[in-house]
C-alpha cells in the first residue's frame, strides 16, 4: 500500500511539474493553451474513471470468488 501511495504522489508531483513547464514554455496563445489544458484535464478524468471502474470490477469479482459466489473455472 505504501508503494502505491508513493507512486501516486510521485505521479501527481511529476504531472504538476510537467504542467508548470508546459505553461511556461508554451508557444501557443493563452486562449488556445487554456483550451488544451481543459481538454487534457477532461481526458485525464475520463481515463482515471475508466481505470477505477475496471479495477472495481476486478475487485468485486475477487470478492465474489472469496465468498464462493462464483465457481472457479
Amino acid at each position: 500500500m505504501n508503494k502505491a501511495l508513493n507512486m501516486l504522489l510521485g505521479l501527481i508531483a511529476g504531472s504538476m511539474v510537467g504542467a508548470a513547464f508546459g505553461i511556461l514554455l508554451a508557444p501557443s496563445s493563452g486562449r488556445q493553451l487554456r483550451a488544451d489544458i481543459q481538454n487534457f484535464g477532461d481526458q485525464m478524468r475520463n481515463d482515471i474513471g475508466h481505470a477505477a471502474d475496471a479495477r472495481r470490477e476486478e475487485l468485486e469479482e475477487q470478492l465474489a470468488r472469496l465468498r464462493g459466489e462464483i465457481l472457479y473455472e
